[in-house]
Protein backbone atom coordinates (compact mmCIF):
# COMPACT_ATOMS: atom_id res chain seq x y z
CA UNK A 1 0.00 0.00 0.00
CA UNK A 2 1.60 3.74 -0.81
CA UNK A 3 3.13 5.21 2.09
CA UNK A 4 1.46 8.62 0.60
CA UNK A 5 -1.82 7.48 0.87
CA UNK A 6 -1.80 7.88 5.07
CA UNK A 7 0.12 10.40 4.92
CA UNK A 8 -2.39 12.49 3.03
CA UNK A 9 -5.04 11.06 6.14
CA UNK A 10 -2.79 11.99 8.87
CA UNK A 11 -2.65 15.68 6.89
CA UNK A 12 -6.02 15.68 6.68
CA UNK A 13 -6.86 14.67 10.88
CA UNK A 14 -4.12 17.68 11.70
CA UNK A 15 -5.98 19.94 9.69
CA UNK A 16 -9.44 18.87 10.66
CA UNK A 17 -8.20 19.19 13.96
CA UNK A 18 -6.74 23.01 13.40
CA UNK A 19 -10.12 24.02 11.61
CA UNK A 20 -11.83 22.87 14.89
CA UNK A 21 -10.06 25.19 17.29
CA UNK A 22 -10.17 28.34 14.63
CA UNK A 23 -14.02 27.57 14.43
CA UNK A 24 -14.06 27.55 18.22
CA UNK A 25 -11.90 30.85 18.99
CA UNK A 26 -14.35 32.84 16.21
CA UNK A 27 -17.54 31.52 18.40
CA UNK A 28 -16.09 32.75 21.48
CA UNK A 29 -14.81 35.76 19.75
CA UNK A 30 -17.76 37.71 22.42
CA UNK A 31 -16.89 35.68 25.61
CA UNK A 32 -16.15 37.20 28.57
CA UNK A 33 -12.15 36.43 29.28
CA UNK A 34 -11.92 34.07 26.90
CA UNK A 35 -8.25 33.27 25.88
CA UNK A 36 -7.49 31.88 22.48
CA UNK A 37 -5.71 28.75 21.30
CA UNK A 38 -3.77 27.94 18.53
CA UNK A 39 -2.38 24.51 16.70
CA UNK A 40 1.28 23.64 16.31
CA UNK A 41 1.98 20.88 13.84
CA UNK A 42 5.23 18.48 13.46
CA UNK A 43 5.91 15.74 10.92
CA UNK A 44 6.38 12.26 12.85
CA UNK A 45 7.88 8.95 12.43
CA UNK A 46 10.29 8.56 9.38
CA UNK A 47 11.17 5.56 7.52
CA UNK A 48 14.98 5.37 6.89
CA UNK A 49 15.64 3.35 3.54
CA UNK A 50 19.43 4.07 3.81
CA UNK A 51 21.57 5.16 6.51
CA UNK A 52 23.84 8.29 6.70
CA UNK A 53 27.60 7.09 6.41
CA UNK A 54 30.71 9.00 6.97
CA UNK A 55 33.52 9.32 4.43
CA UNK A 56 35.88 6.26 4.29
CA UNK A 57 39.78 7.24 3.83
CA UNK A 58 40.76 3.74 3.12
CA UNK A 59 38.36 3.41 0.27
CA UNK A 60 38.59 6.74 -0.68
CA UNK A 61 34.62 6.67 -0.32
CA UNK A 62 32.42 10.20 0.38
CA UNK A 63 29.83 9.86 3.11
CA UNK A 64 26.20 9.47 2.29
CA UNK A 65 23.18 11.11 3.52
CA UNK A 66 20.28 9.36 4.95
CA UNK A 67 17.69 8.64 3.10
CA UNK A 68 14.09 8.71 4.89
CA UNK A 69 10.66 8.80 3.76
CA UNK A 70 7.98 10.64 6.44
CA UNK A 71 4.95 9.27 7.12
CA UNK A 72 2.90 12.85 7.48
CA UNK A 73 2.13 15.08 10.21
CA UNK A 74 0.98 15.32 13.69
CA UNK A 75 -0.73 18.01 15.95
CA UNK A 76 2.39 19.02 18.10
CA UNK A 77 0.84 21.63 20.85
CA UNK A 78 -2.82 23.31 21.03
CA UNK A 79 -1.51 26.22 22.84
CA UNK A 80 -4.02 29.28 24.58
CA UNK A 81 -2.66 32.80 24.71
CA UNK A 82 -2.90 33.08 28.38
CA UNK A 83 -0.67 35.86 28.57
CA UNK A 84 -2.48 38.39 25.91
CA UNK A 85 -4.79 40.51 27.26
CA UNK A 86 -8.25 41.04 25.96
CA UNK A 87 -9.82 44.46 25.23
CA UNK A 88 -11.69 46.19 27.88
CA UNK A 89 -15.80 46.35 28.09
CA UNK A 90 -16.73 49.19 29.86
CA UNK A 91 -20.30 47.84 32.04
CA UNK A 92 -20.30 50.52 34.69
CA UNK A 93 -20.96 47.32 37.25
CA UNK A 94 -19.65 47.70 40.33
CA UNK A 95 -19.25 43.49 40.49
CA UNK A 96 -17.42 43.14 36.52
CA UNK A 97 -13.52 43.75 37.54
CA UNK A 98 -10.57 43.09 35.30
CA UNK A 99 -7.44 41.68 35.97
CA UNK A 100 -4.70 43.95 34.46
CA UNK A 101 -1.67 41.94 34.58
CA UNK A 102 -0.58 38.06 34.47
CA UNK A 103 -2.78 37.14 37.98
CA UNK A 104 -6.28 34.89 37.84
CA UNK A 105 -9.17 35.15 39.93
CA UNK A 106 -9.93 32.18 42.30
CA UNK A 107 -13.30 30.92 42.28
CA UNK A 108 -14.58 28.35 44.09
CA UNK A 109 -17.03 25.06 42.80
CA UNK A 110 -17.75 21.69 44.32
CA UNK A 111 -15.02 22.30 47.25
CA UNK A 112 -12.11 22.65 43.85
CA UNK A 113 -10.22 26.17 43.05
CA UNK A 114 -10.00 26.72 40.01
CA UNK A 115 -8.73 29.83 38.34
CA UNK A 116 -10.29 32.66 35.79
CA UNK A 117 -9.99 35.41 33.84
CA UNK A 118 -13.66 36.75 33.61
CA UNK A 119 -15.15 39.15 36.46
CA UNK A 120 -18.54 39.33 35.44
CA UNK A 121 -19.53 38.71 39.05
CA UNK A 122 -22.93 38.76 41.15
CA UNK A 123 -24.17 38.20 44.51
CA UNK A 124 -26.60 35.04 45.40
CA UNK A 125 -29.31 35.41 47.76
CA UNK A 126 -26.93 34.76 50.67
CA UNK A 127 -24.86 37.52 49.63
CA UNK A 128 -21.88 35.52 48.68
CA UNK A 129 -20.00 36.69 45.43
CA UNK A 130 -19.86 34.44 42.53
CA UNK A 131 -19.56 33.74 39.09
CA UNK A 132 -22.84 33.59 36.85
CA UNK A 133 -21.99 29.72 36.93
CA UNK A 134 -22.32 29.70 40.60
CA UNK A 135 -18.89 29.20 41.31
CA UNK A 136 -17.78 31.40 44.46
CA UNK A 137 -15.48 33.95 44.06
CA UNK A 138 -12.43 33.24 46.74
CA UNK A 139 -10.43 35.81 49.06
CA UNK A 140 -9.72 36.91 52.44
CA UNK A 141 -11.70 37.78 55.36
CA UNK A 142 -11.40 41.18 58.11
CA UNK A 143 -8.27 41.21 60.81
CA UNK A 144 -10.08 40.06 64.12
CA UNK A 145 -7.46 42.55 65.58
CA UNK A 146 -7.63 45.25 63.00
CA UNK A 147 -10.85 46.11 61.52
CA UNK A 148 -9.32 48.36 58.78
CA UNK A 149 -7.23 45.31 57.72
CA UNK A 150 -7.85 42.09 55.96
CA UNK A 151 -5.66 39.18 57.01
CA UNK A 152 -4.22 37.20 54.15
CA UNK A 153 -4.93 33.08 55.13
CA UNK A 154 -6.18 30.30 53.41
CA UNK A 155 -9.12 31.87 51.03
CA UNK A 156 -12.74 32.02 51.86
CA UNK A 157 -15.52 32.72 50.02
CA UNK A 158 -16.70 36.41 50.28
CA UNK A 159 -20.09 36.41 52.06
CA UNK A 160 -20.09 40.58 51.96
CA UNK A 161 -24.28 40.92 52.04
CA UNK A 162 -23.91 38.99 55.35
CA UNK A 163 -25.93 39.99 58.17
CA UNK A 164 -23.45 41.26 60.41
CA UNK A 165 -22.44 43.36 57.34
CA UNK A 166 -25.68 44.73 56.20
CA UNK A 167 -25.67 47.40 58.93
CA UNK A 168 -22.52 49.82 60.89
CA UNK A 169 -22.38 49.79 64.42
CA UNK A 170 -24.01 52.85 65.86
CA UNK A 171 -21.60 55.27 67.96
CA UNK A 172 -22.70 57.14 70.67
CA UNK A 173 -22.09 61.28 70.74
CA UNK A 174 -19.01 62.25 72.94
CA UNK A 175 -18.77 65.74 71.82
CA UNK A 176 -21.04 68.89 70.75
CA UNK A 177 -20.86 72.48 70.27
CA UNK A 178 -23.05 75.79 69.98
CA UNK A 179 -21.72 78.74 67.65
CA UNK A 180 -23.21 82.09 66.59
CA UNK A 181 -23.79 85.45 68.59
CA UNK A 182 -25.46 86.61 71.75
CA UNK A 183 -26.69 90.39 71.03
CA UNK A 184 -26.37 91.89 74.63
CA UNK A 185 -29.93 94.24 73.39
CA UNK A 186 -31.77 91.49 72.59
CA UNK A 187 -34.81 91.35 74.23
CA UNK A 188 -35.49 87.61 74.61
CA UNK A 189 -32.82 86.93 76.09
CA UNK A 190 -32.73 89.50 78.61
CA UNK A 191 -32.80 88.17 81.95
CA UNK A 192 -36.75 89.27 82.15
CA UNK A 193 -36.99 87.36 78.74
CA UNK A 194 -37.75 83.88 77.63
CA UNK A 195 -34.51 82.93 76.88
CA UNK A 196 -33.14 82.17 73.59
CA UNK A 197 -33.74 78.37 72.45
CA UNK A 198 -30.85 75.95 71.27
CA UNK A 199 -31.33 72.82 70.87
CA UNK A 200 -28.21 70.18 71.32
CA UNK A 201 -28.80 66.76 68.92
CA UNK A 202 -26.99 63.89 70.53
CA UNK A 203 -27.46 59.72 69.91
CA UNK A 204 -26.23 57.11 72.90
CA UNK A 205 -24.60 53.64 72.12
CA UNK A 206 -27.92 52.34 70.61
CA UNK A 207 -28.06 55.18 67.52
CA UNK A 208 -31.26 56.67 69.30
CA UNK A 209 -30.92 60.28 69.06
CA UNK A 210 -31.89 62.67 71.79
CA UNK A 211 -32.77 66.68 71.58
CA UNK A 212 -31.14 68.71 75.00
CA UNK A 213 -33.10 71.73 74.74
CA UNK A 214 -31.15 74.78 76.71
CA UNK A 215 -32.46 78.44 77.29
CA UNK A 216 -30.10 81.30 77.65
CA UNK A 217 -31.10 83.54 79.77
CA UNK A 218 -28.59 87.46 80.64
CA UNK A 219 -27.48 87.67 84.10
CA UNK A 220 -29.59 90.23 86.38
CA UNK A 221 -26.48 91.77 87.43
CA UNK A 222 -24.35 91.82 84.27
CA UNK A 223 -24.77 91.92 80.39
CA UNK A 224 -21.78 90.47 80.53
CA UNK A 225 -22.91 86.97 82.01
CA UNK A 226 -25.74 84.23 80.77
CA UNK A 227 -27.11 81.32 82.39
CA UNK A 228 -27.20 78.20 80.78
CA UNK A 229 -30.88 76.72 81.66
CA UNK A 230 -31.59 72.77 80.91
CA UNK A 231 -35.07 72.83 79.80
CA UNK A 232 -35.87 69.47 79.01
CA UNK A 233 -34.47 66.38 76.89
CA UNK A 234 -36.95 64.60 74.80
CA UNK A 235 -36.25 61.25 72.29
CA UNK A 236 -37.58 61.15 68.65
CA UNK A 237 -40.88 60.80 69.49
CA UNK A 238 -40.27 64.39 71.56
CA UNK A 239 -41.33 62.81 74.82
CA UNK A 240 -39.32 64.36 77.72
CA UNK A 241 -37.26 61.31 79.18
CA UNK A 242 -37.73 62.54 83.01
CA UNK A 243 -41.13 61.57 83.19
CA UNK A 244 -42.80 58.36 82.41
CA UNK A 245 -46.79 57.40 81.72
CA UNK A 246 -48.80 54.65 83.03
CA UNK A 247 -51.22 52.90 81.68
CA UNK A 248 -54.03 55.46 83.13
CA UNK A 249 -51.98 58.50 81.44
CA UNK A 250 -51.06 58.95 85.05
CA UNK A 251 -47.52 61.11 84.88
CA UNK A 252 -44.35 60.10 87.22
CA UNK A 253 -40.61 61.41 87.39
CA UNK A 254 -38.22 58.87 85.54
CA UNK A 255 -36.81 56.06 88.00
CA UNK A 256 -33.10 55.25 87.86
CA UNK A 257 -32.53 58.66 86.27
CA UNK A 258 -29.85 61.10 86.35
CA UNK A 259 -28.67 63.93 84.78
CA UNK A 260 -25.99 66.35 85.28
CA UNK A 261 -25.20 69.49 84.13
CA UNK A 262 -23.53 71.85 85.83
CA UNK A 263 -24.63 69.91 89.10
CA UNK A 264 -27.46 67.66 89.65
CA UNK A 265 -30.70 68.29 87.50
CA UNK A 266 -33.84 67.89 89.74
CA UNK A 267 -37.95 67.98 88.36
CA UNK A 268 -39.58 70.17 90.02
CA UNK A 269 -43.57 71.18 89.44
CA UNK A 270 -44.51 67.93 88.11
CA UNK A 271 -48.53 67.86 86.77
CA UNK A 272 -49.50 64.10 87.29
CA UNK A 273 -52.25 65.06 84.34
CA UNK A 274 -50.55 66.97 81.55
CA UNK A 275 -46.92 65.81 82.55
CA UNK A 276 -45.61 69.31 82.60
CA UNK A 277 -42.49 70.49 84.87
CA UNK A 278 -39.95 72.13 85.23
CA UNK A 279 -36.04 71.13 85.83
CA UNK A 280 -33.96 72.53 88.25
CA UNK A 281 -31.47 71.91 91.24
CA UNK A 282 -28.15 72.97 90.24
CA UNK A 283 -27.09 76.50 89.78
CA UNK A 284 -27.09 76.69 86.48
CA UNK A 285 -23.84 77.52 84.79
CA UNK A 286 -22.77 80.57 83.91
CA UNK A 287 -21.40 81.96 80.24
CA UNK A 288 -18.62 85.11 80.50
CA UNK A 289 -17.99 87.51 77.90
CA UNK A 290 -15.57 89.84 77.65
CA UNK A 291 -17.61 93.19 77.69
CA UNK A 292 -14.31 95.13 76.19
CA UNK A 293 -14.00 92.89 73.14
CA UNK A 294 -17.37 90.51 73.07
CA UNK A 295 -14.97 87.56 72.58
CA UNK A 296 -15.95 84.22 74.75
CA UNK A 297 -14.26 84.12 78.24
CA UNK A 298 -14.90 80.81 80.22
CA UNK A 299 -18.69 78.88 80.56
CA UNK A 300 -18.51 77.80 84.52
CA UNK A 301 -16.75 78.11 87.66
CA UNK A 302 -13.57 77.00 86.32
CA UNK A 303 -11.31 80.09 84.82
CA UNK A 304 -11.20 79.36 80.95
CA UNK A 305 -13.15 76.67 80.65
CA UNK A 306 -14.72 76.25 77.11
CA UNK A 307 -16.74 73.22 77.33
CA UNK A 308 -19.35 71.76 80.06
CA UNK A 309 -20.30 67.94 80.45
CA UNK A 310 -23.99 66.84 80.17
CA UNK A 311 -24.03 63.72 82.10
CA UNK A 312 -27.05 61.33 81.67
CA UNK A 313 -26.95 57.74 83.81
CA UNK A 314 -30.05 55.10 82.95
CA UNK A 315 -31.05 51.81 83.51
CA UNK A 316 -29.81 50.28 81.39
CA UNK A 317 -27.16 52.66 80.70
CA UNK A 318 -26.81 53.69 76.65
CA UNK A 319 -25.69 57.36 77.07
CA UNK A 320 -22.04 58.88 77.09
CA UNK A 321 -21.34 62.32 78.63
CA UNK A 322 -21.43 64.81 75.95
CA UNK A 323 -18.90 67.87 76.05
CA UNK A 324 -20.61 70.75 75.13
CA UNK A 325 -18.22 73.35 73.44
CA UNK A 326 -19.68 77.30 73.73
CA UNK A 327 -16.70 79.18 72.82
CA UNK A 328 -17.24 79.88 69.79
CA UNK A 329 -20.17 82.32 70.87
CA UNK A 330 -19.90 85.73 70.73
CA UNK A 331 -21.54 88.45 71.78
CA UNK A 332 -21.82 91.07 69.68
CA UNK A 333 -24.68 94.12 68.52
CA UNK A 334 -26.47 92.84 65.64
CA UNK A 335 -29.60 95.05 65.77
CA UNK A 336 -30.72 92.79 68.79
CA UNK A 337 -30.93 89.83 67.17
CA UNK A 338 -29.07 86.63 68.50
CA UNK A 339 -28.67 83.60 66.24
CA UNK A 340 -27.61 80.08 68.09
CA UNK A 341 -27.04 77.04 66.60
CA UNK A 342 -25.35 73.38 67.58
CA UNK A 343 -23.65 70.96 66.04
CA UNK A 344 -22.72 67.51 66.80
CA UNK A 345 -18.92 66.54 66.85
CA UNK A 346 -15.86 68.60 68.77
CA UNK A 347 -15.11 72.34 67.26
CA UNK A 348 -11.67 72.35 65.68
CA UNK A 349 -12.56 69.05 63.47
CA UNK A 350 -15.79 70.84 62.38
CA UNK A 351 -18.52 67.52 63.94
CA UNK A 352 -16.02 64.52 62.47
CA UNK A 353 -14.86 63.76 65.79
CA UNK A 354 -17.25 62.56 68.56
CA UNK A 355 -20.26 63.45 66.76
CA UNK A 356 -21.40 59.78 66.77
CA UNK A 357 -24.05 58.14 64.06
CA UNK A 358 -27.22 56.46 64.21
CA UNK A 359 -27.04 52.58 63.16
CA UNK A 360 -26.42 52.38 59.25
CA UNK A 361 -28.25 50.58 56.57
CA UNK A 362 -25.88 49.41 53.62
CA UNK A 363 -26.99 51.29 50.07
CA UNK A 364 -23.95 50.40 48.35
CA UNK A 365 -20.48 48.72 47.49
CA UNK A 366 -17.12 49.17 45.98
CA UNK A 367 -14.23 47.88 45.37
CA UNK A 368 -10.87 49.55 44.86
CA UNK A 369 -7.94 48.93 42.72
CA UNK A 370 -6.43 46.00 45.44
CA UNK A 371 -9.90 44.12 45.58
CA UNK A 372 -10.44 45.36 48.90
CA UNK A 373 -14.33 45.33 49.31
CA UNK A 374 -16.19 48.28 51.09
CA UNK A 375 -19.55 48.74 52.31
CA UNK A 376 -21.29 51.88 51.97
CA UNK A 377 -24.01 52.62 54.77
CA UNK A 378 -26.75 55.31 54.85
CA UNK A 379 -25.07 56.92 57.95
CA UNK A 380 -21.64 58.17 56.02
CA UNK A 381 -19.89 54.56 57.56
CA UNK A 382 -17.53 52.93 55.30
CA UNK A 383 -16.63 49.31 56.05
CA UNK A 384 -13.90 46.95 54.48
CA UNK A 385 -15.84 43.91 54.13
CA UNK A 386 -13.25 41.84 52.50
CA UNK A 387 -10.95 41.44 49.81
CA UNK A 388 -10.50 39.67 47.12
CA UNK A 389 -7.13 37.36 46.45
CA UNK A 390 -5.61 36.11 43.63
CA UNK A 391 -2.66 33.65 42.13
CA UNK A 392 -0.39 33.59 39.69
CA UNK A 393 1.36 30.68 37.76
CA UNK A 394 4.81 30.09 37.04
CA UNK A 395 3.77 28.44 33.66
CA UNK A 396 0.46 29.83 33.60
CA UNK A 397 -0.01 28.64 29.71
CA UNK A 398 -0.01 25.04 31.07
CA UNK A 399 -3.61 25.47 33.01
CA UNK A 400 -6.14 23.08 32.26
CA UNK A 401 -9.46 24.95 30.96
CA UNK A 402 -12.32 23.30 32.48
CA UNK A 403 -15.36 25.04 30.59
CA UNK A 404 -17.42 28.05 31.95
CA UNK A 405 -14.53 30.91 31.65
CA UNK A 406 -12.14 28.59 33.98
CA UNK A 407 -9.08 26.83 34.40
CA UNK A 408 -7.59 24.25 36.46
CA UNK A 409 -3.79 23.96 37.49
CA UNK A 410 -1.91 20.66 36.28
CA UNK A 411 1.77 19.14 37.05
CA UNK A 412 3.06 21.79 34.01
CA UNK A 413 1.53 24.69 35.65
CA UNK A 414 2.94 24.65 38.70
CA UNK A 415 0.52 25.14 42.30
CA UNK A 416 -1.94 27.44 44.17
CA UNK A 417 -0.74 27.92 47.60
CA UNK A 418 -4.35 28.20 49.09
CA UNK A 419 -3.65 31.91 49.82
CA UNK A 420 -2.71 33.74 46.80
CA UNK A 421 -1.42 37.28 46.64
CA UNK A 422 -2.27 41.20 46.36
CA UNK A 423 -3.61 41.98 42.79
CA UNK A 424 -0.94 45.01 43.54
CA UNK A 425 2.25 42.42 44.09
CA UNK A 426 3.77 42.80 40.67
CA UNK A 427 2.28 45.95 39.44
CA UNK A 428 -1.33 44.47 38.75
CA UNK A 429 -4.63 45.89 39.64
CA UNK A 430 -7.98 45.76 39.38
CA UNK A 431 -10.31 48.03 37.44
CA UNK A 432 -14.18 47.83 38.53
CA UNK A 433 -16.94 48.50 36.34
CA UNK A 434 -15.08 47.14 33.27
CA UNK A 435 -14.53 43.38 31.72
CA UNK A 436 -12.05 41.47 29.64
CA UNK A 437 -13.40 40.47 26.70
CA UNK A 438 -12.25 37.47 24.58
CA UNK A 439 -8.73 38.07 22.61
CA UNK A 440 -9.70 36.37 19.61
CA UNK A 441 -8.43 38.08 16.56
CA UNK A 442 -10.53 37.63 13.85
CA UNK A 443 -8.21 38.60 11.57
CA UNK A 444 -5.46 35.90 12.33
CA UNK A 445 -8.63 33.56 12.87
CA UNK A 446 -9.51 34.37 8.99
CA UNK A 447 -6.09 34.08 7.12
CA UNK A 448 -5.70 31.04 9.31
CA UNK A 449 -8.80 29.39 8.21
CA UNK A 450 -8.01 29.89 4.62
CA UNK A 451 -4.45 28.46 5.42
CA UNK A 452 -5.98 25.66 7.19
CA UNK A 453 -8.96 25.23 4.16
CA UNK A 454 -5.63 24.68 1.38
CA UNK A 455 -3.71 23.03 3.53
CA UNK A 456 -6.64 20.48 3.72
CA UNK A 457 -7.47 20.52 0.00
CA UNK A 458 -3.94 19.71 -0.85
CA UNK A 459 -3.90 16.70 1.76
CA UNK A 460 -7.16 15.44 -0.46
CA UNK A 461 -5.41 15.61 -3.33
CA UNK A 462 -2.98 13.41 -1.82
CA UNK A 463 -5.07 10.87 -1.50
CA UNK A 464 -7.11 11.03 -5.20
CA UNK A 465 -3.98 11.07 -6.40
CA UNK A 466 -2.76 8.07 -4.73
CA UNK A 467 -5.53 6.06 -5.59
CA UNK A 468 -5.66 6.60 -9.54
CA UNK A 469 -1.56 5.23 -9.13
CA UNK A 470 -3.28 2.02 -7.41
CA UNK A 471 -5.90 2.20 -10.11
CA UNK A 472 -2.93 2.42 -12.67
CA UNK A 473 -1.56 -0.43 -11.27
CA UNK A 474 -4.65 -2.42 -10.85
CA UNK A 475 -5.09 -1.81 -14.40
CA UNK A 476 -2.04 -3.40 -15.32
CA UNK A 477 -3.48 -6.86 -15.22
CA UNK A 478 -5.65 -6.15 -17.99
Amino acid sequence: MMRSLYSGVSGLRVHQTKMDVIGNNIANVNTVGYKSSSVNFSDIFYQTTQSATGPNATTGAAGQNAMQIGLGANVASITKAISQTGGAQRTDDPFDIMITGDSFFVVNSGGTNYFTKAGAFQLDAAGTLCTPSGAKVMGWGIDPKDPNKTLAGTVSELNIMSPENLYSKPEATTAAYISGNIDSKDPQIASTGSGKNVTVEFYDNLGQIYKANYKIKQDATTTDKYTVELADITDKDGKSIFVTKDDKGIYSEAKDLKVIFGGDVKVENLDSATGKFTLGGPTWPTMEFDGATGKFKQIGTTKDAKALDLTITATPDSFKPVSIDFSSITMYATSGNSSLESQKGTLDSKGTIGAGKQVGNMDGVSIDSSGKIYGKYDNGDSKLLGQIAVASFANPAGLEAVGDNMFAQTQNSGEFDGIGHDVSVGGGRFTTGVLEMSNVDLSQEFTDMITTQRGFQANSRIITTSDTLLEELINLKR
